[in-house]
């Protein structure tokens, strides 16, 4: 099949070269024009005059993120495949939609309200209870479009900030960690779930993902396997799905967010996994069996930001795998991510360690198993 991807980026990218062994082959649509994949074929048509020629080219459609417009996707449905739908883009595009689907699959999140004035703002940080944050509705990604509220009088200087009409305002919760599940459903129902990741984010960037966890209890686990299953089959979704929990300290899990793609916090998966989360995506949208998502050894997933690291120091860590970008360096910018494999946690966290101090700014690696 030839396979056309919505978005240009890092991701489809790496969906490419998953896909090439298969016998895929890929056409980009690039609509920012600013394409950073530099594989297949790319149509860059930020003026949308183009889409014609892409749809005459590919098969199937899927995409790398999911802030595009509703309206293209639905268009694209009507003459080709478009896997995850338009549906699954239109709830997790607006946070609104996608807490009141956790809300009616009974899926528990952070107490929350929706707010569409710096007043009702203030109000609901009081409500609530400081410290909050607030969040734009739409967009919004890697911490943008976010403000924390320390007390309810600095909501006038968050609402002019996040620049939004309409505000989604969070309860901080104690939680112990931050984990995500990422689960693949095929064409014909069926799903696996991978392993479940603990995330290390800073400023809203996630800086590191390791997985399997080896203080994870079963019963989490599996709650965690039944939260993504139901989205799944309420959106009759095709291909992978991200879902980011909370972690409580008496082990309840809280839902964050969920991202309807291949996602940051699976890149382990490449190295890590019996299939990755990228040929698990090409499968299912192809209508192909899944792969295995067992974990082959433990895995942390170190991202790359802003600066390059030396090549060279880089691969001299035993089991270290670097993937990059072929992006220029700027600041906060996704640049790659380097995989490292262990055969211990204790050695795999020992190893992180030795990586960071190769990464120009990055933070000290902490994973809460990791005593």
């Amino acid at each position: 099949m030839n396979i056309g991807i919505l978005g240009a980026g890092q991701l489809g990218q790496m969906l490419a070269l998953a896909g090439y062994p298969l016998g895929n082959r890929f056409t980009f649509l690039d609509t920012t024009g600013k394409p950073s994949a530099d594989i297949g074929e790319v149509v860059i048509d930020p003026d949308n005059q183009h889409l014609a020629a892409f749809l005459d080219k590919v098969d199937v459609v899927t995409y790398e993120f999911e802030h595009l417009p509703v309206a293209l996707v639905r268009e694209i449905e009507q003459h080709k495949p478009v896997y995850p739908s338009s549906r699954a883009i239109e709830v997790c595009q607006n946070r609104v939609e996608e807490k009141t689907l956790f809300d009616r699959l009974g899926i528990p999140t952070p107490a929350y309200r929706v707010v569409a004035s710096a007043a009702e703002l203030e109000a609901a940080a009081g409500e609530l209870g400081c410290p909050v944050v607030a969040k734009s509705v739409t967009e919004g990604y890697d911490g943008k479009g976010q403000a924390v509220l320390r007390k309810p009088s600095e909501a006038a200087s968050a609402w002019a900030t996040i620049g939004h009409s309409q505000l989604i305002v969070e309860a901080f919760v104690d939680f112990v960690r931050e984990v995500s599940i990422i689960a693949v459903r095929g064409r014909d129902g069926s799903v696996k779930c991978y392993p479940m990741a603990e995330n290390q984010h800073l400023d809203g960037i996630l800086r590191y993902s390791a997985a399997p966890l080896p203080d994870l209890d079963v019963g989490v686990q599996q709650t965690a396997d039944r939260y993504i299953q139901a989205l799944l089959d309420e959106l009759d979704y095709v291909g992978v799905l991200a879902l980011e929990l909370f972690q409580s300290r008496e082990g309840t899990l809280l839902a964050n967010e969920m991202a309807p793609r291949v996602h940051n916090s699976g890149h382990w998966t490449m190295d890590g996994a019996i299939t990755s989360q990228f040929e698990n995506h090409l499968r299912a949208i192809q209508g192909l069996p899944l792969g295995e998502t067992r974990a082959l050894a433990p895995t942390c997933m170190v991202n790359v930001i802003g600066r390059e690291p030396s090549s060279v120091e880089v691969l001299k860590l035993p089991n270290a795998h670097l993937h990059r970008y072929g992006k220029g360096e700027r600041a906060g910018r996704k640049l790659g991510h380097i995989n490292l494999l262990a055969g211990s946690h204790a050695e795999l966290m020992a190893k992180t360690r030795d990586c960071a101090k190769l990464l120009p700014d990055a933070p000290a690696p902490h994973m809460t198993f990791d005593t």
